[in-house]
């Protein structure tokens, strides 16, 4: 079985991220794997990159320009949310290529940002194979949006976006649409990181007669490892004498990732406690202005980004909470990393992370933006009367359901199911 994943990155982003685990654990497994991607980072021999020349990294680059181009145009050269929609509009032919024809199954993943166009897709649809198309968000199953915010269109048609600020019911959103519905058509086996966004697929008039699995992204169970917590935090100079609370996100102040509401949670913390007790650990970018990290409330540090998975378990490990207050979340890969090593968390009671936290089991799930809640959940892991039970919960949660055995294998049965029906 000769499987072929596609993604626009190799590891840049928790998509890419995700792809390049998934494919290590069914080499593991015994399948036969080849990644194909734009960007290449590592020289994997497995990995193959489209930006193999300068010649194609400069055209790449301006396929991507082009469909930014395109949205800030739309969008009245508005800047805001020119990352938070992806037309695809432009983008490779693949369907010749020599690791495609080799392929059994054509396995996309994140495919935005000038690496695939809805052409392309629609190509590779056409060619007969069997193709899975996993949703690390909802661009699939929408017009535009990597994320609706509640916008509810996509069920019908979308048209008026407020991405685009826009009251005209034929926009561009509504042309995207359009050009999309030959997905209802096709033979795409979808599959959702979560329960929560398999529910936006079968809502959606795009993809509501498509097959729909739920498989959770993989986790690497030998570098994602319990460690001891004093010998973490010496390691990484953290104090030993605070409860410490961590928080991390590709970026820190994405408005999707509810910083604020962490911020409230712990001005609550506070108020009840006194800030003695706690220790705030952040991780992550930052986009622009870092002025906004005054307003916390208690003593932190911001580590920055973080690419070594060795360093970022010492922290998981360092930690005695893990706290994810963000408005969505497709799966949540801070928690099961924070788990596989752990440490307990929080977070709101919405969306992806249901699936992976047992409330007061493992963790603790708040009414969704209730940040009174949130701070009693944080509350409950940190002053837990059995946290050694706790620990074992997370770790046991993660052995049972992301190991990489355990995710392979179920890819590995939905392949073959597809391969011989």
């Amino acid at each position: 079985m000769n499987i072929l994943i596609l993604n626009t990155s190799e590891l840049t982003g928790g998509a890419a991220v995700a792809a390049n685990r998934l494919a290590k654990a069914l080499g593991k497994s015994g399948v036969e794997v080849s990644m194909l991607v734009r960007d290449r980072k590592t020289g994997d021999e497995w990995v193959t990159a489209l930006n193999d020349s300068f010649w194609a990294s400069r055209w790449n680059f301006i396929r991507f320009v082009w469909e930014r181009l395109i949205i800030f145009i739309c969008n009245h050269f508005r800047r805001k949310p020119l990352f938070q929609v992806s037309i695809a509009n432009t983008g490779t032919d693949l369907s010749d290529h020599p690791l495609v024809k080799a392929a059994d199954v054509i396995h996309l993943h994140w495919i935005n940002q000038g690496f695939l166009s809805l052409a392309d897709i629609r190509k590779l649809a056409l060619i007969g194979k069997p193709i899975v198309w996993t949703m690390h968000d909802m661009w699939p199953c929408t017009a535009i949006c990597h994320y609706s915010f509640g916008c509810e269109r996509f069920k019908k048609e979308c048209g008026e976006c407020p991405f685009l600020s826009s009251s005209d019911k034929k926009d561009l959103s509504y042309h995207v649409f359009n050009k999309k519905r030959f997905l209802a058509d096709s033979k795409i086996q979808l599959v959702a990181v979560s329960t929560w966004l398999r529910q936006q697929a079968q809502d959606s008039a795009l993809t509501n007669r498509l097959p729909v699995e739920v498989i959770p992204n993989v986790i690497d169970t030998s570098l994602f490892v319990p460690s001891d917590k004093e010998e973490a935090r010496k390691s990484l100079s953290l104090p030993l004498d605070k409860k410490i609370i961590l928080m991390g996100a590709a970026r820190i102040n994405d408005p999707i990732k509810g910083f604020e509401y962490l911020v409230k949670a712990l001005s609550i913390l506070k108020e009840r406690k006194g800030e003695e007790d706690y220790f705030l650990v952040l991780f992550g970018g930052i986009k622009g202005d870092d002025s906004f990290l005054s307003e916390i409330p208690i003593p932190y540090v911001c580590m920055g980004s973080l690419s070594d998975p060795s360093m970022i378990a010492k922290l998981y490990a360092a930690a005695d909470v893990t706290v994810v207050a963000s408005l969505y979340e497709t799966f949540g890969q801070t928690i099961i990393e924070g788990m596989a090593c752990g440490c307990p968390a929080v977070s709101f009671d919405n969306s992806g992370q249901t699936d992976i936290i047992n409330h007061l089991e493992n963790g603790y799930l708040a009414k969704y933006k209730d940040t009174d809640d949130l701070a009693t959940g944080i509350k409950w892991v940190i002053d837990n009367r059995e946290p050694l039970r706790l620990k074992e919960a997370c770790i046991r949660n993660v052995h049972d359901c992301y190991k990489e055995s355990v995710v392979a294998r179920r890819y590995i049965d939905l392949y073959r199911s597809l391969i011989i029906p």
